[in-house]
């Protein structure tokens, strides 16, 4: 050994998200648009699922349209410009190409070269994982403003026919702006993983297969419904519980409940097990926009903000969870 000391990067002792934007599919496809080839019904989707409609983008927008856009939107409503990102992160799982990064072309398109950039899969829980990794970026002094990004378009891997998932499927996109804060404003993250669970949403098949078999055809997403919802709806509530005791808070200090936009009847069980009280504003944008997997929570958030249902500085207890099965929660200060 040299006997050298060496430095470590340190940072500001809390961050927080200073602003929240986000895009949706153009196209608004109803129940009935879609209920034939199920051979369902507007009804049966409503009471399954309380989808009402889901927004999907045109076959000429891809994740990369939909994330600059919604990083746009982000970056207006905090004051910042693209050149003062200094780290990118873009969760999704239907961006198409393996690599490059879709955060290092996003960065480049935003004007924040030379900022760092990487992407996450972590389907449903993404932006959560990418929450907490921008705090502990912010807070170790190696970034000043990082760039989440949900995003997917989720109609790429829709099976017109299959009703175990595609017909809960939507397009969008939503961004947050973490930086440094005077105090904290997002809370330490419970997170995890199953992958014992991994067959329960799935894609049909992978790619390579396609080589061996063209016959296969384009992979498109599965799931199991029933264990999909049983694990969701009360296994998640606990780790939900879990975040609050972390950040020091009770289900009475939460101004909204921000769950991954999955299903309305598993939001209504988790709100059940956490016995959140009537104060407490629920995220509910899955109604109008479906099932968006990474980018849910943040569209969910902003619609909430837009409605006046919260306000900047109120607590929300965000949790994703979804395909691996992954999943993670933290409470955060809103925008």
């Amino acid at each position: 050994m040299s006997g050298v000391t060496l430095r470590q990067a340190t940072g500001p002792a809390h961050s927080r998200i200073l602003a929240i934007g986000g895009v949706r599919g153009e196209n608004v496809v109803t129940n009935d648009d879609i209920a034939g080839p199920i051979d369902s019904s507007d009804e049966w989707i409503r009471q399954r699922t309380g989808i009402v409609t889901r927004r999907r983008a045109g076959a000429d927008v891809d994740v990369l349209d939909l994330s600059e856009a919604a990083a746009r939107d982000a970056l207006a409503r905090a004051g910042l410009q693209g050149a003062d990102v200094d780290a990118v992160i873009v969760s999704t799982v239907t961006y198409f190409h393996q690599t490059p990064a879709a955060a290092a072309v996003l960065a480049e398109r935003l004007g924040a070269t030379p900022a760092a950039a990487f992407d996450v899969s972590a389907a449903c829980a993404g932006y959560a994982y990418a929450i907490a990794q921008a705090d502990a970026l912010v807070r170790a002094g190696i970034a000043t403003h990082v760039l989440v990004v949900g995003a997917e378009k989720m109609s790429d891997f829709i099976d017109p026919t299959d009703r175990s998932i595609s017909f809960l499927l939507g397009d969008g996109a939503g961004a947050a702006i973490v930086g440094p804060s005077d105090t904290p404003g997002i809370g330490p993250t419970v997170w995890g993983s199953d992958g014992g669970k991994a067959q329960a949403i799935r894609q049909t098949h992978a790619w390579s297969d396609l080589r061996e078999d063209p016959s296969l055809g384009w992979p498109t997403l599965r799931q199991d419904g029933q264990s999909v919802f049983k694990w969701a709806a009360f296994q998640m509530a606990p780790v939900a519980a879990k975040a609050m005791a972390e950040a020091g808070v009770a289900p009475g200090d939460i101004g909204a409940f921000v769950p991954h936009q999955a299903n309305m009847r598993i939001i209504d069980q988790m709100i059940k097990q956490l016995q959140l009280p009537d104060t407490v504003a629920v995220a509910r944008d899955i109604a109008e926009t479906g099932n968006t997997s990474a980018a849910s929570i943040p569209l969910a958030t902003r619609r909430l903000l837009d409605e006046g249902q919260v306000r900047s500085g109120d607590l929300a207890l965000q949790i994703g969870f979804g395909a691996g099965l992954v999943y993670a929660a933290q409470v955060v200060v809103l925008p």
